[in-house]
């Protein structure tokens, strides 16, 4: 992977050099634009903070939305698919399960790990969650609770691309509640029974392996195990989700387990509780901090663009004041988020990062990513509502990614819990 993002970092700066093509630049449309896209973007010069190595990994994985993904993601959405025949680039990039070492991941440090995600999402929030998903949401947990058996039967093929992961938490009728699951697994002999639902569950109608978390003693969180069901083992059962209007260029499934015999030896043995999925999740909402800031740079540039070219009352309708305001409203939150994703980051990579960092940076990025598509879209006037344009598919992917992973409520109560002690929870 190294040798890959120095090839990455070659190609960029060969491009600079040759082409004057600096990372989210363009030529300006007219004389008057005083600044480049890339000087607007990265107004406190965020690039300036980062690594040789985190630039490169960030930049080769923007050329490959560039080149591969954008010229797909629009008939992707509408047909409400995804592009499996991109894996293996992705897999070869050494985005699965990136920020974790050894069984052929890459060993990215997180901010290079936020930094791609940032890029999968100014794709489409449903590239980045397809990356999620198999790496914080399923290797990381085989990673940092799997036997060394498990770590070698499902890492290497996982990082490779070659098999698919989901995470079964969210049930039917328990979201924000996880204690609440009804998903039981009672132990027989060498192998556990399991029962239950999952709902809500990204990949789960292509994966290969589904880790499932399951209670082991009646009612009590604190038998919760996470479990490693197998495609193909009789009795599970994966089924599309129909009827998106959001992550339509995405896997959303349910899953269904009737007296489903799964190994004991499947079975993560190194945690038990709520902490294993929880643990997971709040990995998981960390590349969501910087991924979100990639839909919302989408949705401002092309927002910039367009008010430049249309022209209204004999000027481009950049030249008005309300929309001026409406381009520095999104820049402003733009670089603020940019700037709570860059120092979470920095926490994370030093060991320093906790659970209400990651809450707050999940609560505001996603709030703002989702403000700004929204007033995107108000440039674009009638425009904005087609899928010709970018501000529609991402405001509404974003209204999921303010569900999930963690309500914007949940959030709240968390820090509001950090500030005062007092936890509204119970």
């Amino acid at each position: 992977m190294r040798l890959l993002i120095a090839i990455g970092f070659s190609f960029v700066k060969n491009l600079r050099r040759l082409t004057g093509y600096r990372f989210g630049s363009y030529k300006p449309a007219t004389s008057e634009i005083a600044m480049s896209r890339a000087q607007i973007t990265d107004l406190y010069r965020i690039d300036d903070m980062l690594s040789d190595e985190e630039r490169a990994a960030r930049d080769l994985v923007a050329e490959f939305v560039d080149r591969e993904y954008l010229k797909r993601v629009g008939m992707h959405f509408r047909n409400g698919t995804f592009p499996m025949e991109l894996v293996p680039k992705l897999a070869e990039m050494g985005i699965f399960g990136a920020n974790l070492r050894g069984y052929g991941c890459a060993g990215m440090n997180n901010v290079s790990y936020g930094l791609i995600l940032q890029e999968l999402e100014r794709g489409d929030s449903g590239l980045r969650s397809f990356a999620s998903v198999q790496g914080s949401l399923v290797m990381y947990p085989i990673h940092a609770f799997g036997s060394d058996e498990q770590k070698e039967r499902f890492l290497p093929p996982m990082a490779k691309g070659k098999m698919i992961g989901c995470f079964g938490l969210t049930e039917p009728d328990f979201g924000s509640d996880p204690g609440g699951m009804r998903t039981f697994a009672r132990k027989d002999g060498d192998s556990y029974v399991l029962n239950g639902s999952k709902m809500w569950i990204t990949n789960g109608s292509v994966a290969d392996v589904a880790l499932v978390w399951a209670k082991t003693d009646g009612d009590n969180p604190d038998s919760v195990r996470g479990f490693l069901v197998e495609k193909g083992t009789p009795g599970f059962r994966a089924s599309e989700i129909h009827g998106k209007f959001s992550l339509r260029a995405s896997f959303t499934s349910e899953l269904s387990f009737q007296d489903v015999r799964v190994p004991t030896r499947n079975m993560l043995p190194k945690v038990s509780g709520l902490r294993g999925p929880l643990s997971c999740l709040n990995n998981a909402r960390y590349g969501i901090a910087f991924g979100v800031t990639g839909a919302a740079i989408a949705c401002f540039e092309g927002a910039r663009e367009y008010a430049l070219s249309r022209i209204q009352f004999s000027k481009p309708i950049a030249a008005f004041q309300l929309t001026q305001k409406k381009l520095v409203d999104m820049l402003e939150e733009i670089v603020k988020a940019q700037l709570l994703s860059l120092r979470l980051g920095r926490l994370k990579d030093e060991g320093k990062a906790t659970v209400e960092m990651v809450s707050l940076a999940k609560r505001n990025n996603v709030r703002s990513a989702l403000e700004i598509a929204r007033s995107s879209r108000s440039i674009y006037g009638a425009n904005g509502i087609t899928d010709e344009y970018p501000p529609i598919r991402h405001m509404l992917n974003l209204e999921s990614v303010y569900t999930y992973e963690g309500t914007h409520e949940v959030h709240t109560l968390i820090l509001g819990k950090a500030i005062t002690g007092l936890n509204a929870f119970e």
